[in-house]
């Protein structure tokens, strides 16, 4: 995944929420359609549609084997996804260390007293 459109598709093809059940499951072992399809509230066409999805955003891959295909996870599309996270993570941790650090080399404020009327 070259650019942050494409890492972006993923977060996109998962908000689905079959979508994500389908993932998940392969995630927990490759696994052709009708295993995929199996409990799912879709029907196998529909499966394939969301596979379709997943393969496009470079979430997973598939092979042959005989007639079936079979579906796993695609590392490098996970690992784009992480990347961009930790991108912003990293930015996140360095923000919010640059404020303590201000915070800490302030005087602390002297406190009030009440107004009377």
């Amino acid at each position: 995944m070259a650019n942050a459109k494409q890492r972006l598709e993923g977060f996109a093809a998962l908000a689905d929420p079959t979508r994500r059940e389908i993932f998940e499951r392969i995630a927990r072992r490759p696994s052709a359609v009708g295993e995929l399809a199996r409990g799912l509230p879709v029907s196998r066409p529909a499966v394939s549609q969301h596979l379709r999805v997943l393969k496009d955003a470079g979430l997973v891959s598939e092979i042959a084997a005989g007639t079936r295909r079979i579906y796993r996870l695609d590392p490098r599309g996970i690992g784009a996804m992480r990347d961009w996270l930790d991108a912003h993570w990293s930015a996140a941790l360095s923000t919010f260390r640059d404020l303590v650090d201000r915070e800490e080399s302030e005087p602390p404020p002297q406190p009030q007293g009440r107004k009377r009327k």
